[in-house]
């Protein structure tokens, strides 16, 4: 890589006399030496754009997006309408850049503006603004929200069953800040409300709930909003948006922000990545949201137009006053789900929802009737669930991607031992009855 940055020696030598350290590995002193490469990048040297390309292609062609996918845990096997990837593919759409004049990027800005409007219309509530990373991104971003609007405030409560990564990105945006990050207990899939009560100190700012949860379980929120705002606290609820066609929205549960991740909307598994997530909140909490909000407006002829209305980045105004340290933006994605939404429309919209109950319950119900296995928890659920196997459910994922099956999520990986055998099980609209039969044959060894 040095051998393609154009200072000269001297230029270097004087830029680091300026800035008062010796070498440019100094600059790197902060990070620890056992995580450092020592040695060189084991990749050719000196090679033509062509075998560079072939290289690349035949590492590209390893991977085999041939399984039908039962992965859950946030990121789904989805159908998604070939106009998706058409208006996607769009130059002016695919290598556009922050939109900061107006004038010469209205179609970004009007994409936006739609996917905030279909945001709000999705979980009821008020305000959205431009798309963020993931939902974990959201999620923080909501609890900074949330901090910033509680006085006095330095704790975060969290559900037991929330996405783990969801509280491993919290604990990294407020590692080595005076915030702490509370787990509620649950009791079978579900957040103990004892519990929160036993945990809701004048210190809280806010309590973070998912519905479906991780274990696909539909939580019960009815009474946590009461609890909360009776305390002066927010109340934050993060779901899978293509749940909300069928099941509560977040204003439905009293939610102040609602959170999510909208990969299910139009973006593909992409090997996991990239996403984007919402956020959406009241009204009242407008000027504590971070990122971007894209406003309508009429220009001096009474035409139409589109514009950045607010913009609390650090870009954009002091740091000290910046809502979110978030110079980027998940537009791209944005768009995918707003196409996605917009084609779909609200009865297709409700089609896709009602096949992904449909076909996940006839697998559920075709496992259970085997009695190969047991629901890992009693309630009631979305397209995703934990199914305990009498076997080793190792054994069973490679029985299953034999069969050209991806299977599941092992929930030993993520959450201990106590949940040995358990599978996580996602099943979309795009599962066929004969691909669900397969699974059922397979796991019970036929």
């Amino acid at each position: 890589m040095h051998q393609y940055i154009p200072h000269t020696e001297d230029d270097i030598k004087s830029m680091l006399e300026t800035i008062g350290v010796n070498t440019i590995d100094d600059l790197f002193a902060d990070i620890p030496e056992e995580v450092k490469l020592k040695k060189t990048l084991n990749i050719d040297k000196n090679s033509s754009e062509f075998e560079v390309y072939r290289k690349l292609k035949e590492l590209a062609e390893k991977n085999d997006a041939s399984f039908i996918s039962f992965l859950g845990g946030g990121c789904y096997d989805h159908l998604i309408p070939s106009i998706v990837n058409h208006i996607t593919g769009i130059s002016e759409f695919y290598t556009a850049y922050t939109p900061y004049q107006a004038e010469i990027s209205q179609g970004t800005l009007q994409s936006i503006f739609e996917f905030q409007s279909l945001i709000c219309e999705l979980t009821g509530l008020d305000v959205s603004n431009a798309s963020l990373y993931d939902g974990h991104t959201a999620a923080s971003e909501a609890a900074v929200m949330a901090l910033n609007s509680v006085k006095h405030s330095d704790t975060v409560l969290i559900s037991q069953y929330v996405h783990p990564f969801t509280k491993q990105v919290l604990k990294t945006y407020f590692f080595d800040m005076d915030v702490k990050i509370i787990e509620v207990k649950g009791t079978n899939g579900r957040t103990d409300i004892n519990d929160l009560k036993a945990k809701l100190s004048d210190n809280v700012a806010c309590f973070i709930g998912q519905t479906p949860n991780f274990l696909g379980c539909l939580e019960d929120f009815k009474e946590f909003s009461n609890l909360l705002h009776e305390k002066k606290k927010l109340f934050i609820v993060s779901s899978n948006p293509i749940s909300l066609i069928h099941l509560k929205n977040q204003k439905e549960w009293g939610a102040d922000i609602a959170i999510g991740d909208l990969q299910p909307f139009g973006i593909p598994q992409y090997f996991g990545g990239p996403s984007a997530g919402y956020i959406a909140a009241k009204e009242e909490y407008l000027r504590k949201m971070p990122g971007r909000i894209v406003g309508q407006t009429v220009d001096v002829n009474s035409k139409r137009g589109f514009v950045l209305t607010l913009q609390a980045r650090e870009q954009h105004i002091k740091r000290e006053r910046a809502t979110s340290n978030i110079c980027s933006n998940e537009a791209l994605m944005a768009l995918a789900s707003t196409v996605y939404m917009s084609v779909l429309g609200k009865s297709g919209l409700e089609e896709v929802s009602h096949r992904c109950i449909d076909n996940s319950h006839y697998l559920f119900d075709k496992l259970v009737k085997m009695n190969i296995g047991k629901p890992a928890y009693d309630q009631p659920f979305f397209n995703e669930f934990a199914f305990k196997f009498n076997m080793p459910v190792n054994k069973l994922l490679e029985n299953l991607k034999k069969a050209g099956i991806l299977g599941g999520i092992s929930l030993k990986e993520l959450l201990g031992s106590e949940f040995e055998n358990c599978l996580l099980i996602a099943v979309t609209e795009k599962r066929t009855k004969e691909e669900l039969d397969l699974f059922v044959n397979v796991a019970g060894g036929k």
